[in-house]
């Protein structure tokens, strides 16, 4: 399966200069927040593949402009063709505002998860806005990540983790790809493509 991972920037080379070509053989979209829905709803719309997403920090947007055509995968097991994606968006509360949470109140989203886990026998995919703490993200409150999804990759082993909200092009030098234990490691920032199966995916991701 190969899957389109975006997030944080709209991707001027989809957008602005689209061609359909460009998104054959494509088979998913997944976005990680901070994107323009209206840049959701374009590629779901000019592409066979379906489009999931959850929101970054800035997406209050969404209520009044959601994505048409898309799916929401905040707080559930999402299967596709097979593959269990869990969803957790938005990032570490560091001002009033939506989709902005503590460790605490991220860690209860987690437990609220319990008999879905169970259930799905855990998930392959793990896709939120925010990174895990110490693992790509920053040392400021804004971009710090949270630890619970360390917890997450470590009990149940997904083979993908993938991420937004730290920018690329932000002076720190943040890394495309990284791993965790068992787990690939993806900043989703602006597009990438990967292939669900490779077992290298960091030799592989364009």
């Amino acid at each position: 399966m190969r899957i389109l991972a975006i997030a944080d920037e709209e991707s001027k080379y989809l957008w602005d200069f689209f061609e359909r070509s460009k998104l054959e053989g494509i088979d998913l979209i997944i976005s990680c927040g901070d994107l323009d829905p209206r840049y959701l709803s374009f590629l779901v719309t000019f592409s066979t593949a379906p489009v999931l997403y959850v929101h970054g920090n800035h997406d209050k947007k969404y209520e009044q402009v959601p994505p048409e055509g898309c799916t929401c995968i905040e707080d559930q097991i999402y299967v596709h063709e097979g593959v269990r994606i869990l969803g957790l968006g938005g990032s570490m509360r560091y001002k009033p505002g939506e989709h902005q949470y503590t460790e605490k109140q991220m860690e209860k989203r987690v437990r609220k998860l319990k008999f879905q886990l169970f259930r799905k026998r855990g998930f392959d995919i793990l896709v939120a806005h925010a990174p895990a703490y110490q693992l790509n993200d920053g040392r400021d409150l804004p971009h710090q990540g949270f630890r619970v999804f360390r917890t997450l990759m470590e009990k149940y082993r997904p083979k993908y983790f993938l991420h937004g909200h730290v920018h690329m092009s932000y002076g720190r030098q943040h890394k495309r790809y990284d791993k965790y234990m068992d787990t690939h490691v993806i900043n989703a920032y602006e597009r990438c493509v990967f292939e669900f199966e490779d077992d290298n995916p960091q030799e592989h991701i364009r």
